[in-house]
């Protein structure tokens, strides 16, 4: 490796780390951060204050957990991020477990024009979700299930405010989507309405969940402890079970029902003023929501790329990193994608993966500067762990609270692919999750396929109620 500042300058190493120390939190604010979530999860539950909380705290409808006795093949889509999928679920009976669920699944990427609505509409209705429907006919021809008529879970990972199990109105998109016609509508509604249109297949849709519900159903049929689920991925949010007589927005005192927090939003309303940098302003402002999802802005896998870029470019300025000089592709907004974090991360030690990372970028990196872009990374996605553990802790010691328990065994269904694919973000996560509720014994399940297989279960649950209330 050629140029740049030589590795055995600790004066410029040491005004790096300063200059990165800005990331490290400390205790006494993660604990801030995690007082705050739980004020504004409490206003986010309470009818005087829900319009104006920045935690939303949704509900569900989703009262009842899966048995095991639900079988039957149900149908289930998954929409979150740039890629949507189409999964047949064949829930039926194992002697040993009494359950057993096989998935076949096929992914289909999404048009930018369908995602954004940037294409010219000559119709008034959304495009995305005729371009579902063409995806959702593709799958059943290939499968040969045109014939069938199967009950339909649709995972729907952005904000909406349910009126039923089947039934909710979508308050605004997230994660880069901006598709027309589509907000303040029936989610559900809509892609019955798109599937009349095509014709060729009948469908019924029984449920529309929140990845993360489905994330904690799909973990429950592992672990009956599992009472969170939660996403760390293109966004980041999390469900759990909440007592039935806090949630004001639906009638109804006992039991639980599982609250959707959206808690992304979380700083939406200044609640974390003084800890956004100036990248995370600058992200904000070059988002497509600007001003919204702030706390997820912090955290999830579709900003933290571009956030180790804008902090690689302030060292350049600074004289720091490259000898002064960006290339014009580090000057690029997205160009330095969030995988390259995670493989910057992985590099053994001889730097090898983060020089040709930076190479494909335009530029010739010393050994120096290869440790500094890597000081970078871990800072970028240790705050985003630590951040996020927070909002988890916050969650979990409410709980504790709220059963009015010394201390609560809790099991957390995690999905998402920063979670699963970035190589030091879950033990880090993990970590400040337990010391932050230190009355909690805490347990994590990763999740496999969860979004989709947990849509179906619940398509089961809502079936098999459907014919409990029809028998009656």
């Amino acid at each position: 490796m050629t140029g740049g500042i030589c590795i055995m300058d600790p004066c410029n190493m040491g005004k790096v780390e300063q200059f990165l120390s800005e990331f490290l939190l400390k205790k006494e604010e993660l604990k801030e951060v995690m007082k705050r979530m739980q004020h504004e999860m409490d206003r986010g539950l309470r009818l005087e204050t829900h319009d104006k909380a920045s935690v939303k705290m949704l509900p569900t409808y989703v009262r009842s957990t899966p048995e095991g006795s639900e079988v039957g093949d149900f149908l289930a889509l998954d929409l979150g991020g740039t890629n949507f999928r189409v999964m047949l679920v064949k829930v039926g009976e194992d002697e040993q477990r009494g359950w057993k669920v096989e998935t076949k699944h096929q992914m289909y990427s999404i048009p930018e024009d369908a995602m954004t609505g940037t294409a010219e509409m000559v119709r008034t209705r959304p495009e995305l979700f005729d371009y579902i429907a063409e995806c959702i006919s593709d799958f059943l021809t290939k499968h040969n299930l045109k014939h069938k008529k199967l009950p339909l879970g649709f995972t729907f990972s952005f904000p909406v405010r349910h009126e039923d199990i089947d039934k909710g109105i979508l308050l605004n998109w997230t994660k880069g989507f901006k598709a027309s016609g589509a907000e303040g509508n029936n989610v559900v509604g809509l892609l019955r309405d798109a599937i009349k249109r095509r014709g060729d297949f009948q469908m019924d849709v029984v449920a529309m969940v929140n990845d993360t519900v489905a994330t904690m159903i799909s973990c429950y049929y592992e672990d009956h402890s599992c009472e969170v689920g939660m996403i760390v991925g293109t966004g980041c949010n999390v469900c759990y079970m909440e007592e039935m007589h806090t949630v004001e927005l639906v009638e109804g005192e006992e039991g639980r029902m599982c609250v959707n927090t959206e808690w992304g939003a979380f700083g939406d309303n200044g609640e974390l003023d003084e800890f956004r940098l100036e990248y995370d302003r600058l992200v904000d402002e070059m988002s497509l929501n600007p001003g919204q999802q702030l706390y997820e802005k912090l955290i999830s896998g579709k900003y933290m790329g571009e956030l180790v870029r804008l902090v690689l470019l302030k060292l350049v300025n600074e004289d720091l990193l490259f000898n002064g000089e960006a290339s014009d592709l580090l000057k690029t907004k997205g160009s330095f994608e969030t995988c390259f974090v995670s493989q910057v991360e992985s590099d053994s030690g001889d730097r090898k993966q983060i020089y040709n990372i930076l190479t494909s970028l335009g530029l010739l990196p010393s050994e120096f500067d290869c440790d500094v872009v890597r000081l970078v990374c871990e800072s970028v996605s240790t705050r985003a762990a630590h951040m996020c553990g927070a909002g988890l802790a916050g969650v979990i010691n409410r709980m504790r609270e709220r059963r009015s328990q010394e201390a609560l065994k809790i099991t957390v269904g995690v999905d998402g692919s920063v979670y699963k694919l970035h190589p030091c973000f879950k033990d880090r996560f993990h970590e400040i999750v337990r010391d932050l509720a230190p009355h909690c014994d805490i347990a994590f399940i990763q999740s496999e396929e969860g979004s989709g297989r947990g849509a179906a279960l619940i398509s089961a649950v809502a079936c098999k109620m459907a014919a409990c209330m029809l028998a009656q």
